[in-house]
């Protein structure tokens, strides 16, 4: 699930995926815009066949986040 996920992040930032860890928040860290992470999290939806309600997005800070919410609610 890690490795799908860096895989998706990626495709939208301009740092080496290998650098992306856990930890790593997506604005502060990544340099994501808010409508970055709306797209990223589309692709999520699309690629895990997941829905992300629009009130989880804000939790969703960090890559963690993003692994741990696709973990649990994953199919």
């Amino acid at each position: 699930m890690f490795d799908r996920t860096i895989a998706i992040l990626g495709e939208y930032v301009d740092c080496d995926p290998s650098e992306i860890t856990a930890e790593s928040a997506l604005v502060d860290d990544l340099g994501l815009s808010s409508l970055e992470v709306i797209n990223i999290v589309a692709d999520f939806e699309d690629e895990f066949d997941v829905e992300v309600p629009d009130r989880v997005i804000p939790t969703l800070r960090t890559v963690g986040d993003i692994v741990n919410y696709l973990e649990e609610n994953a199919e």
